[in-house]
């Protein structure tokens, strides 16, 4: 082939001319992010995208391609200009594709030069991610097909490279979403409450770059801090007899440790014990690694890379409970839900920058860990919770498997995940299933992901359908928290919980709002989210929880449970507060008035209907019962049982005095089974549905917190209750808060 290209050594993009400057514009949206502004044709990720192995020669394909919408049996439309334009890689769906548009078949086209001196070069085309099966033409030769919507691929295109200064580029993309059995995660064709706008097409970057015929195919990195070693396997494409790797590692751009071996064996990389530094959130440290492909004396190829040593584990502590360990010490994992979507791109970040962003609000908000929830991100998401210091939960995004087929793609594409991803030391557990969504053969995933990865930590289950394998044993409650009863063979985690929501006005997809459990304002949320977490340290002491995820870091489309808003432009909640609750300096509670995990008070009881005035001041109740708390039947969750009561509804009262004092920091300490109503002096101070598991701080409502008053005070209460067991107590708590840090 004749190549007539300069060589270059970053990205570049070809933009048409004659498209003019008007050829790309996002298309409308319900919201942007602040980056958006920041994404055009020109300049759009333009960052090498797979940064632990990286060569210097490649060329990025991100920007302007053409775009039309296909039908079943539309011929590829070779040598043809397409209708439309789309920005990549955004997904089709989204506002800065420019489409902004549903469809599940579509055609991309574009055209591209190769640079002079890939010449004698095999020429390798990366896909990060296409949602969800492509066929990839070159010069109209189809050079290779793909089904996957999260793993990365390549295709080596040399062979249908010609003489030609220009090649055609054209991709087929067939996404069914939620009418398929495969691997999708949240997306849904018809999105609501915690399903989401699906992302057809390119969503990560594509890029090409030459490597020699003996090349580097894949690193597998593996720390060994025991043995203050780094194992290393590395793949090769076209090795011989002769073909050997070398391997420097660097600590602070000074080489520290040197090995030497041949392609597919374990090549041990000694890192000197007197120096050596382990990773972990609190010090994020990354040793650089330089592989060398030598031919006899000849280098063939090289890559740089970065590693971390640190080992994840689990270790009994002083009561015999399997606690989660990290560098053989316990390490208690409080994470975050992140679902990983954007309001303008949909499943792809609108640039690095945002995607670095959500790491360090993470970190910001004191949380060491979040769990990648039922999406696989692009490698550059990895490389800044590497850099970063935050523990990574990877979920397989959850698919129907129905059929024997997609059980089939299932596993394909859960090996695939795992062998791309495997090398950051950021991820420390790898989850299979999700709430029971497509679970099958559970045991036989655990041997598969064990066989793959045995360096980290398997959540067979997360949710629901507990087999009694994989490492951790996960339940879900919301808004919680709870933990599960210890498990002797595995670490007891809690892996959602929480859903507090608060909409925030012109921050928000929808005027309609959906969340676990609504708050009024940003101050109830930082006071809910720190009763949640005291309640999460209790657990921690016992039964002894491991690790907790809260739900969730950003609102997402209608879904506004974050602890952002889904723009990113409003922290919701007191930072400060929330990152100390986090670390496990959260607010004490000191009893005003006592409920039953207390002294027990008496209260006077009816079960039949009272009169209006029952609620107000001076109503006389002398004829009702006198029972002391709670009330309620004695399976029911967390109850404390002082006084019997299994009918449908039941009225409460009682007095108390109150000092003076400040009352902004007062809440109603309630435990409710069902329905409850809190009166106090006569105005409505709480009204709640469902049920709690235990006794929870609940916000008094500003009519109500206006009726206390020093010195004597009426409380009453109906609780109404129509299934399961029931349970009421109410008292009455001062927070006392934690100062800022």
């Amino acid at each position: 082939m004749i190549l007539r290209m300069p060589a270059i050594f970053a990205a570049f993009f070809l933009v048409p001319t004659a498209w003019g400057a008007d050829a790309w514009k996002p298309a409308p949206g319900p919201l942007a992010t602040r980056w958006a502004k920041d994404v055009s044709p020109a300049s759009v990720h333009p960052e090498y995208p797979r940064p632990q192995m990286v060569r210097p020669d490649w060329q990025s394909l991100n920007g302007l391609w053409e775009f039309e919408i296909a039908g079943p049996d539309t011929p590829p439309p070779f040598g043809r200009t397409l209708a439309d334009r789309i920005l990549v890689p955004f997904p089709i769906e989204s506002s800065l594709s420019g489409v902004g548009k549903r469809a599940d078949r579509v055609w991309y086209r574009r055209t591209f030069q190769v640079p002079d001196d890939w010449n004698g070069r095999r020429v390798l085309l990366h896909f990060g991610a296409v949602d969800w099966e492509s066929v990839v033409y070159i010069n109209h030769v189809e050079v290779g097909r793909h089904r996957g919507g999260y793993d990365p691929f390549t295709l080596d295109i040399t062979d249908a490279l010609t003489a030609d200064e220009e090649h055609e580029l054209v991709i087929d993309v067939f996404d069914p979403t939620s009418d398929g059995d495969q691997p999708r995660g949240k997306q849904v064709n018809n999105p609501k409450g915690i399903w989401y706008t699906p992302s057809t097409g390119i969503w990560q970057s594509v890029w090409m770059e030459p490597v020699s015929p003996i090349g580097i195919r894949r690193l597998t990195l593996t720390p060994d801090i025991g043995n203050a070693c780094l194992r290393v396997g590395v793949e090769a494409m076209g090795a011989r007899s002769r073909t050997t790797v070398t391997l420097v590692a660097s600590q602070d751009e000074k080489p520290v440790a040197t090995a030497t071996g041949g392609v597919g064996t374990e090549i041990l990389l000694e890192i000197p014990a007197k120096g050596l530094r382990l990773w972990s959130p609190a010090d994020p440290y990354l040793y650089d690694l330089t592989v060398t492909l030598k031919q006899g004396e000849t280098v063939a190829d090289r890559v740089t890379s970065y590693f971390g040593m640190r080992e994840i584990g689990m270790g009994r502590d002083s009561e015999g409970r399997l606690r989660l360990t990290l560098n053989d010490e316990p390490l208690f994992q409080m994470g975050v839900l992140d679902q990983g979507f954007w309001p303008d791109g949909l499943y792809t970040a609108p640039t690095d920058e945002a995607l670095r962003f959500d790491i360090e609000a993470t970190r910001r908000l004191g949380f060491n860990m979040s769990r990648k929830h039922v999406k696989v991100e692009p490698a550059r998401w990895y490389y800044w919770c590497d850099r970063l210091g935050l523990l990574v939960w990877q979920d397989m995004p959850s698919g129907n498997n129905g059929a024997p087929e997609a059980k089939e793609q299932f596993e394909r594409e859960l090996t695939s995940i795992i062998t791309a991803r495997r090398n950051h030391p950021s991820i420390v557990m790898w989850v299979v299933f999700n709430e029971g969504w497509g679970q099958h053969d559970t045991d036989r995933y655990v041997d598969v992901v064990r066989k793959l990865d045995p360096s980290r930590l398997i959540n067979a289950a997360s949710g629901w359908h507990d087999r009694g394998v994989g490492d951790v044993l996960d339940i879900h409650a919301y808004p919680g928290p709870n933990a599960p009863e210890p498990d002797p063979r595995r670490a007891s985690v809690l892996g959602e919980f929480g859903g507090l929501g608060l909409a925030v006005p012109e921050h928000t997809w929808s005027d309609e709002s959906w969340s676990y459990r609504g708050v009024q304002d940003s101050i109830e949320l930082t006071n809910r989210y720190q009763s949640l977490l005291r309640r999460v340290w209790q657990l921690e002491q016992q039964p002894g929880l491991t690790a907790a995820v809260y739900t969730q870091l950003t609102d997402v489309e209608y879904e506004c449970n974050g602890l952002l808003t889904y723009d990113r432009a409003v922290m919701k909640v007191n930072d400060g507060r929330v990152s100390a609750a986090n670390r496990g300096l959260v607010p004490k509670l000191k009893t005003i008035v006592p409920t039953a995990l207390t002294e027990p008070p008496t209260w006077r009881y009816t079960l039949t209907q009272p009169q209006e005035e029952w609620i107000r001041p001076g109503f006389d109740d002398s004829a009702w019962r006198q029972g002391r708390a709670g009330f309620g039947t004695p399976a029911t969750p967390g109850a404390r049982i002082g006084t019997p009561w299994n009918s449908e509804h039941i009225w409460l009262r009682r007095e108390f005095e109150l000092p003076a004092m400040a009352t902004e920091n007062l809440w109603l300490f309630v435990h409710h089974d069902e329905d409850v109503e809190v009166y106090i002096n006569g105005v409505l101070a709480l009204a709640a549905g469902g049920y709690t598991i235990d006794y929870q701080e609940m916000p008094i409502r500003p009519a109500g917190r206006a009726a206390l008053k020093a010195g004597k005070n009426t409380l009453a209460v109906h609780c109404r209750q129509t299934k399961g067991g029931q349970y009421i107590d109410v008292g009455l708590v001062e927070l006392q808060l934690t100062p800022e840090k």
